[in-house]
């Protein structure tokens, strides 16, 4: 899978663009605040239909602009494809494919994949647990559209739940019949999520450590597992329990901390509050990784991403990355570029010196204006 050509319409700070890609290594260069994170921005959309930065579609306007436009069209193993993204500061976002409107975000998702590494995934390792979740269902949902649906579903379950723990306007014992319905709901959805991502865990982490093994020369060995209140055999990577126990044992852990819920006014447990363990050399990374160790798991992770997709897909997506580069040493910095061979990268960077003698497409960036440069 690459890109042939996104466009761009009063998005971020671009006017009005075309940028061509080559099928290989492309490289946007230009200074900080130019428009070179907001190209990839773009393309990122295409894959999980929002952005990366966690902005809403009217941010992602121009300035002064109350309608903008992307399309982008790329090549699948099958054919040429193209999707459309309209945006408007009044109207919620129009979506097309190859022509054909689209009104649910999971008919898009998942036609177009991508992996995007950029500065702030490095912090996943010694970050807050959403940064782990947000990882996990980034990555499945453009390889399982469906998933979209259910994480939509359950955002909504709990969110009517969360309303009837505040809802001091009644008693508990009044609120309690709605409470429980609204229980054996979320357990149902978070059942589904739980078992997709221990079972897309359980694959990563041979990937991953694969691929961290080789970078080390077999000095490092990583595993990675879930963590769930109401699945603990999810620890260790295993799908044990089937779906039935997860959901009961789900749903008794909620009325067990009914009292306290209702206290917290907030649902305590669920998969909005699950988590990701990544050992080192069984040691939790979290606490004894190195800064340097933290860079090679999360480089090793992005690269079990795109080959998880691959075996999913039968292809390659496109390796979307922000100024990474930068970020990694010498030694990290060579091993991506070596296990890139085959697939479409399209890197920004701020040194085009870098790329020196490399075959490499090279787009200049300045003020939100794209330039082809001979190489």
């Amino acid at each position: 899978m690459y890109v042939n050509t996104v466009t761009y319409q009063n998005f971020r700070n671009i006017e009005n663009a075309e940028l061509t890609f080559s099928p290989g290594v492309n490289i946007v260069w230009g200074d900080n605040a130019q428009g070179k994170t907001n190209a990839l921005e773009g393309i990122y959309c295409f894959a999980c239909g929002k952005s990366f930065r966690g902005v809403r579609d009217k941010e992602l306007l121009r300035f002064g602009s109350t309608y903008g436009m992307a399309e982008l069209h790329f090549t699948d193993a099958k054919r040429e494809q193209c999707l459309g993204l309209q945006l408007s500061s009044e109207k919620t976002r129009g979506m097309r494919r190859n022509g054909v409107p689209i009104r649910r975000s999971s008919d898009f998702v998942g036609v177009f994949h991508a992996v995007l590494f950029c500065p702030e995934h490095l912090s996943m390792i010694k970050g807050a647990p959403q940064l782990r979740r947000s990882f996990l269902d980034t990555a499945i949902c453009q390889l399982k559209p469906q998933y979209l649906a259910a994480l939509s579903d359950y955002a909504r379950i709990l969110k009517q739940r969360n309303a009837v723990l505040k809802d001091a306007s009644r008693s508990v014992s009044a609120r309690m019949p709605l409470y429980e319905v609204l229980t054996e709901q979320l357990a149902a959805l978070n059942t589904r999520i739980v078992l997709t991502r221990m079972k897309y865990i359980r694959l990563l982490s041979q990937s991953v450590n694969e691929f961290l093994s080789d970078m080390t020369g077999g000095r490092e060995h990583v595993t990675l597992s879930y963590v769930s209140d109401a699945a603990p055999e999810a620890h260790g990577g295993s799908v044990g329990a089937g779906a039935e126990e997860i959901q009961k044992a789900f749903y008794e852990l909620c009325c067990s901390y009914a009292a306290r819920e209702f206290a917290a006014e907030t649902t305590l447990h669920g998969c909005h509050r699950d988590d990701m363990a990544i050992l080192l050399n069984e040691r939790e990374a979290r606490l004894y990784a190195s800064q340097g160790q933290d860079r090679s798991i999360v480089l090793a992770m992005k690269l079990g991403e795109g080959e998880l997709s691959r075996t999913a897909t039968g292809e390659y997506p496109v390796f979307l990355f922000d100024d990474v580069l930068s970020e990694l040493d010498t030694m990290r910095g060579q091993y991506l570029m070596q296990r890139l061979g085959g697939r479409q990268v399209i890197l920004t960077s701020c040194n085009p010196s870098l790329f020196a003698g490399m075959d490499v497409h090279m787009i200049r960036c300045t003020e939100g204006a794209y330039t082809n440069v001979q190489t």
